[in-house]
């Protein structure tokens, strides 16, 4: 059984700025994503979150690198419309793959009372899988909803261009069973009304 969201659980929304659409700058020429109804996944769960008074948190990438079109500098380092903060939520800024890397997220989870995340968002392959993995291994009690994550295509080193899709799904293989348990959206939402006896954690390294 997966036990109610309740107020120790947190939406973990990743990176959900304008530039993770810049698609030429993250797959190249040909350049495409996944799952182009993620947002609107992500946009029920918040709507949950909120209604329901539970924690969200998001972050937002400042990229060291010169050219990334996430830099809070730039128009494409702006929040997707719909997903602004609300003042009473969490942001958290950083600028390398994990959420954890360099920021005082773990100290307001603390002082929150935070010790289950649900995340989603962008990529699925970097900062969502990066930022999961960590959450696992620092003990806290970790879902990912693949529905509301997405990525691009990757171009490996020799050449090969490796579709969207299946990149999201090794990463989501990846971590689901290790790291963290996968829902489905539909899932997480009715998590938020009461326990799931059906449904069993997968998480490892407890």
């Amino acid at each position: 059984m997966i036990r109610q969201f309740g107020p120790e659980t947190a939406l973990l929304l990743i990176d959900v700025q304008k530039g993770v659409n810049v698609l030429e700058h993250w797959g190249g020429p040909t350049g495409r994503r996944n799952n182009p109804g993620a947002e609107a996944e992500m946009a029920r769960l918040l709507k949950a979150w909120r209604e329901n008074g539970l924690p969200v948190i998001f972050t937002q990438h400042d990229s060291r690198e010169a050219a990334s079109p996430l830099k809070l500098s730039l128009p494409t380092g702006a929040m997707i419309e719909g997903f602004e903060p609300s003042a009473s939520e969490i942001i958290v800024r950083k600028d390398v793959n994990s959420a954890f890397i360099g920021t005082d997220i773990e100290l307001r989870m603390r002082q929150h009372g935070i010790t289950r995340l649900v995340v989603v968002g962008f990529f699925t392959n970097f900062c969502v899988e990066t930022s999961t993995r960590m959450a696992g291994n620092m003990g806290y009690d970790t879902y990912l909803v693949p529905d509301a994550c997405a990525t691009t295509n990757r171009v490996g080193p020799d050449g090969t261009d490796h579709d969207p899709e299946t990149v999201h799904a090794l990463s989501v293989a990846s971590l689901h069973g290790e790291f963290c348990t996968a829902l489905t959206t539909d899932q997480a939402l009715a998590l938020t009304k009461g326990d799931a006896p059906g449904l069993e954690r997968a998480q490892g390294n407890e």
